[in-house]
């Protein structure tokens, strides 16, 4: 028997957006003390762990932490590229990255949402 059975997965695209959200949660927790504590990156941590959870486990209410992470996930990409574009280019790239696969998540989310139970 696979795992994906036994989880009861049958939408391989909202597996990978909950990995996603997941990964993006525990990055944000991680770099939490080591940028000084700063308290949006801890929101954006629970805020991502708290969707993926939701998203794996198929809940209605799921759609609004995605989209409440969509608005805050682009204001801090583009406020970190605006302020420290080519200073640092890792951060820079990762911004960017996050950016753009945070867009395609909530896309996805939003098109799937009927697929969400309440």
């Amino acid at each position: 028997m696979s795992i994906m059975s036994k989880l009861k997965i049958e939408n391989n695209g909202m597996l990978l957006v909950s990995v996603f959200y997941i990964i993006a949660g525990i990055i944000s927790l991680i770099v939490l003390p080591l940028a000084l504590y700063p308290p949006h990156f801890a929101i954006i941590g629970v805020f991502s762990l708290v969707a993926a959870y939701g998203l794996f486990r198929k809940r209605s209410w799921a759609l609004y932490p995605v989209i409440i992470l969509f608005l805050m996930a682009t204001v801090l990409s583009i406020y970190t590229l605006y302020f420290f574009f080519m200073e640092d280019i890792i951060t820079s790239l990762s911004m960017i990255a996050y950016l753009i696969l945070s867009w395609i998540a909530t896309i996805y989310t939003v098109a799937k949402r009927t697929k969400l139970e309440s």
